[in-house]
């Protein structure tokens, strides 16, 4: 996996492009947002997380799909369960992933942020290959945005408290510090 700075696009990774996003209004990334995603909740491995992101979500095939399925939102990046990476949306550009939020007394973090969704739920663990795979691609980002240092990554809890709980409780934020202290060393 390598990003291209240029095109925002990483390479050696599936693209799956979505139609929401929009310009960034200043070009600055200098936030890392982790969340959490699974459709239907807490199942794994459907591809409905994708066709969400692509508004292509078919709001009959689920309950819980009728109340999502008009919404038009993204990510940068998808980990799935076993350690694959998706882009979505250019790191060049504006992905709608975190909504209304807040950090450092800054607003709308959509406009400087990176968001990365892991297939998963709050209270279920994440996988190894999913560390992995976020320790690898965070390295690449913060390679490109030195900006985004180990105090400007956080969860969408962090930036929407009360109104958003991801990555939760489950999540293991040690052990991504730790492999990203372990990594940064070993470089």
């Amino acid at each position: 996996m390598q990003l291209d700075s240029s095109s925002g696009w990483c390479d050696g990774i599936a693209h799956c492009p979505s139609p929401n996003f929009s310009p960034r209004p200043q070009g600055e990334v200098s936030l890392l947002v982790i969340h959490n995603i699974s459709l239907p909740p807490g199942q794994f491995g459907t591809g409905k997380v994708q066709a969400f992101f692509q508004n292509r979500l078919d709001a009959a095939e689920h309950p819980y799909f009728a109340g999502i399925a008009s919404m038009q939102v993204s990510a940068h990046f998808l980990i799935e369960r076993d350690g694959v990476v998706t882009q979505f949306v250019s790191c060049n550009e504006r992905a709608w992933h975190a909504g209304q939020s807040l950090f450092a007394g800054r607003e709308n973090c959509n406009d400087f942020s990176l968001g990365i969704e892991l297939e998963g739920t709050d209270d279920i663990p994440f996988t190894a290959q999913q560390y992995a795979a976020l320790i690898a691609l965070t390295r690449q980002l913060q390679a490109a945005y030195p900006a985004i240092t180990l105090e400007r990554i956080c969860g969408h809890s962090d930036i929407a408290p009360g109104r958003k709980t991801d990555p939760g409780p489950a999540f293991d934020w040690a052990a991504l510090r730790l492999g990203l202290q372990q990594d940064k060393e070993l470089t």
